[in-house]
């Protein structure tokens, strides 16, 4: 086992995100030298996990534009690694502000899950095939945005909470269908409720959805435990698709969709942003060649570029009303 000391992971307490830092757990512990088939204990011996409710947890029942935004789910989490109460945080990095404290960095982003956004309903089986006004529920302004510029029939019915929550108002039928992360879904062993997918190309998921990251202090973004969790091409993805939600001042009040793939040494990107009604959609295609000398830094700079022309058409359109 690694003579470092422990590192401690802090997390949300909701079941979704202690499901994945499980997963980040396991591999930070045997990055620091536990050994394979490491029992719990042993897990938590040199990688404890300690569970943070944030401000975004505790408050369910509007959507987070009306509260403060993303930074609800990280604020408390971010306070204790500033504070050193913990050495590194797990996110799911489409939960991340396009901006982070000072001080503070994203260090290492593993292998990414399916991006796509999952339709689960009981009477159809696609977006497409819902009756006209049927309720549509989700808190998300670019689903909202999305689901309306297909169908603007749509009565879109604001639901928060955790996965199971929304599982529940849709049994009790306060919607007729939901639009959920399949990631999430398939880290939960969920992913079977899924009746079909949103096409990522027609309509690209949120910057980063379906990636989790490690965020930690900025002095500790070259310890060498970080390497084993990095997956290159995974960071260069989703440095494209951040760079377009800082090109677009990406909050709970832009509508806002990236996705970036690479294939080889190219890598393609769609970035779109929305009016919230859906009428209106502003949207950039754009490929580089990476030249190996710092991918990520061309991948960002791609998304900034893309990003920066769909601002600048969408203009104040795609920004919902304070």
């Amino acid at each position: 086992m690694s003579r470092q000391p422990p590192i401690r992971i802090g997390a949300r307490g909701s079941k979704l995100s202690l499901a994945q830092s499980g997963l980040m757990q396991a591999r930070i512990a045997a990055a620091l030298g536990a050994p394979a088939g490491a029992s719990k204990d042993e897990i938590e011996a040199v990688a404890p996990l300690i569970p943070i409710v944030t401000s975004g947890d505790r408050i369910q029942d509007r959507r987070l534009m009306e509260i403060g935004g993303k930074g609800l789910f990280t604020k408390e989490i971010e306070e204790a690694l500033l504070d050193g109460r913990i050495d590194c945080a797990v996110h799911s990095l489409k939960d991340m502000p396009a901006e982070l404290p000072p001080g503070l960095v994203l260090a290492a982003t593993p292998e990414r899950e399916d991006p796509r956004d999952a339709f689960i309903s009981h009477i159809c089986e696609r977006l497409e095939d819902l009756p006209r006004g049927a309720r549509l529920g989700t808190a998300s302004l670019r689903r909202q945005a999305q689901a309306l510029h297909v169908r603007p029939d749509l009565e879109i019915v604001m639901l928060r909470g955790n996965v199971d929550t929304r599982l529940a108002k849709l049994e009790r039928g306060e919607a007729d269908a939901i639009l959920l992360a399949q990631s999430g879904l398939n880290r939960l062993g969920l992913g079977h409720l899924t009746k079909s997918w949103i096409d990522p190309d027609a309509c690209p998921p949120a910057p980063g959805q379906g990636a989790l990251v490690i965020e930690t202090r900025a002095e500790d973004v070259g310890a060498p435990w970080l390497d084993a969790i990095r997956c290159r091409p995974t960071t260069i993805a989703v440095a494209a698709e951040r760079g377009a939600l800082l090109a677009l001042e990406g909050s709970c009040r832009t509508a806002i969709g990236a996705r970036a793939t690479l294939d080889g040494a190219r890598l393609s990107m769609i970035v779109e942003a929305l009016t919230p009604n859906g009428a209106q959609r502003f949207r950039r295609h754009g490929e580089v060649t990476l030249s190996g000398a710092d991918d990520a830094g061309e991948a960002l700079a791609l998304g900034l570029k893309l990003g920066g022309e769909v601002r600048a058409e969408g203009g104040d359109a795609i920004l919902l009303p304070e």
